[in-house]
């Protein structure tokens, strides 16, 4: 019996000198056995680049004179972020992506006086700042009585936090046991979420912010690390769009991953669908933490680096890496119980430094790509039902079938659908250029339609449609033709019908004209001057409208004047008023003398 007792009274001061001689790493997370580790999942063998003299010194300069507005400093510190930044400069160089100092200057909240307001009610309750964790009895106790003279709403608040310290980084030295680091270490993170909760009330207090406000102080003092989470959460740049009380906006963010992921990764994204795991239950961990449950710190702080430059661009990015590393193992899965762990849980062989990093930095994410994912994210989110029977698969009554004529109207253009309401209000155009070039345009859509009559050719109706940039390149061209072949028509109108008896002063000039006379009066100065002023009378009296008839070219210099002579006559056109149907006016013929010739 005394050897046994002699032997335990050995064995326990060895247990104690193992435990007593238990360290930490370089970033502050308890050493423990490989047992340990996989379960805490946290490695401590780190593969970051380690510190140059040289660059160290290059980027303390890079420091000394940063202005976060220069596009030269940005780019030269996405240099430093891609090399890997030194831990010592971490917090230097997180305070000038932040732009802290401004920040801080111009902002009016004061910090101490927050707390002053936030010690008020604990004193009340009995309850000290650097005992929080072991007040929550206490605050469940206070929250149940009515008629106390504190806020049953900052009983809450201060439950609420008090239980996540408890799960913010039980291996780090400043958040773990009793030791009075770890105590200071508490304190700061209960007055920094506390102090948040009262900034910005709509928010308030959420579940993930510890764990980012304790990352925060690692590096940063607690007055810093307040404002660093002010900025973080408050600008569209970076997590604005992930916090808030219903839990609505992160949900969105991770509606634009999965529509990111079909686009990037679209096996993938099929086959983990089909196994029934959706991104919402491993992608709001990883979003709402900033991937601070992956197992190699120093890989989490250069996803941090990356976020801190690029913002939610990098949380993305970081996101598809891990799934693209990730891929070939989930493809050989195929139940969702055993995919959600790997998801969950990143094998540490692919958290490394080395292995993680240039996978991130291999794949890019712009930010006008995630705008037009969240664009889409929102339709999606936000369709009406009323308006998908607006779209063209749904099943909807078929369109009753329009006539010929409707649809010939329908293809004019703005002004030619205009008119007729100009018109019936009476608008009087005073400009005869404008006229005649609509003219010219309601010419030019009448003969690029089907010719021969109401029965359309092989050509119009295999091709019944033109783009509108073709059709307006080609209008000027098309112009000129028309107002030629209105010219040529005029000109035989002109021959066949003869001098009218009004005009007797141009009676002997304009009898049995010829062709070459015709051209003589075109280019003959009086004959110019004569045609200006009869066109302004000819234009004031009616538009002209010219349709094709199905003719050959031959018989081009035929025209008729009213519908019923054109049975008669196969001219290629026929010079009508018009129609009831559009102009809302009666079918009169025109008679148009020689002077009136353009």
């Amino acid at each position: 019996m005394r050897r046994r007792s002699t032997s335990s009274s050995i064995r326990t001061p060895i247990v104690k000198r193992r435990q007593s001689t238990l360290g930490f790493d370089e970033f502050g997370f308890a050493l423990s056995k490989k047992r340990e580790q996989k379960l805490n999942h946290r490695s401590h063998e780190y593969s970051y680049p380690q510190p140059d003299a040289v660059r160290v010194k290059q980027l303390c300069e890079l420091l000394s004179y940063w202005k976060g507005s220069s596009f030269i400093c940005r780019s030269q510190i996405e240099r430093f972020i891609r090399m890997g930044i030194p831990p010592s400069l971490r917090g230097r160089v997180w305070k000038c992506l932040l732009d802290l100092d401004s920040i801080r200057e111009s902002g009016v909240f004061n910090y101490q006086a927050c707390l002053d307001e936030i010690r008020k009610p604990l004193v009340d309750l009995g309850v000290s700042e650097y005992s929080i964790i072991s007040a929550l009895s206490t605050l469940s106790q206070a929250q149940s009585l009515p008629g106390l003279g504190f806020c049953r709403e900052d009983v809450a608040l201060f439950q609420q936090i008090a239980l996540d310290l408890q799960r913010s980084f039980p291996t780090h030295r400043s958040l773990m046991g009793e030791s009075p680091e770890a105590i200071e270490g508490q304190a700061k993170l209960f007055r920094v979420l506390t102090a948040y909760a009262k900034y910005n009330p709509q928010i308030g207090y959420s579940q993930g912010m510890a764990c980012i406000a304790a990352v925060l102080l690692m590096h940063l003092s607690e007055e810093e690390a307040f404002w660093a989470l002010v900025v973080l959460l408050q600008k569209p740049k970076y997590l604005s769009e992930l916090f808030d009380l219903s839990s609505e906006k992160i949900q969105h963010q991770v509606a634009v991953f999965q529509l990111l992921l079909k686009h990037r990764r679209c096996s993938l994204s099929r086959h983990m669908e089909n196994c029934g795991v959706m991104p919402l239950y491993y992608a709001m961990p990883w979003f709402l933490a900033l991937f601070t449950c992956l197992p190699c710190w120093d890989s989490v702080l250069a996803v941090w680096d990356l976020i801190m430059l690029q913002g939610m661009t990098g949380v993305f990015r970081a996101a598809l890496a891990v799934l693209s590393l990730l891929e070939p193992r989930l493809m050989a899965l195929t139940d969702h119980a055993t995919m959600l762990p790997l998801l969950l849980r990143v094998p540490v062989e692919l958290a490394k430094h080395h292995v993680l990093l240039p996978a991130i930095w291999a794949i890019e994410v712009q930010e006008s790509e995630m705008k037009d994912y969240d664009s889409l994210a929102t339709q999606k989110t936000g369709e009406d039902p009323c308006k998908e029977n607006l779209k063209p698969n749904c099943t909807s009554p078929p369109p009753t079938a329009e006539p010929k004529t409707l649809k010939s109207d329908a293809k004019t253009p703005t002004i030619a659908a205009k008119e007729p309401t100009k018109e019936a209000a009476g608008f009087v155009t005073k400009n005869v250029f404008t006229r005649m070039l609509r003219v010219a345009q309601r010419c030019l859509l009448v003969v690029s339609q089907p010719s021969g009559g109401s029965k359309p050719s092989s050509s119009s109706s295999s091709s019944p449609q033109l783009s509108k940039a073709r059709a307006s390149s080609s209008l000027p061209q098309a112009q000129t033709r028309a107002k030629r072949r209105s010219q040529k028509a005029l000109r035989t109108l002109a021959r066949k019908q003869g001098p009218s008896p009004q005009d007797s002063d141009a009676a002997g000039a304009t009898q049995d004209c010829s062709e070459p006379g015709l051209r003589r009066l075109k280019s003959d100065p009086v004959g110019r001057g004569a045609r200006r002023k009869s066109v302004h009378r000819a234009l004031r009296r009616r538009s002209l409208h010219f349709c094709p008839i199905g003719s050959p070219r031959s018989d081009s210099h035929k025209l008729l004047l009213s519908p019923q002579s054109a049975q008669a006559t196969a001219g290629h056109y026929r010079l009508l008023s018009p129609q009831p149907g559009t102009w809302g006016e009666q079918e009169t013929e025109l008679p148009i003398r020689e002077s009136q010739l353009i």
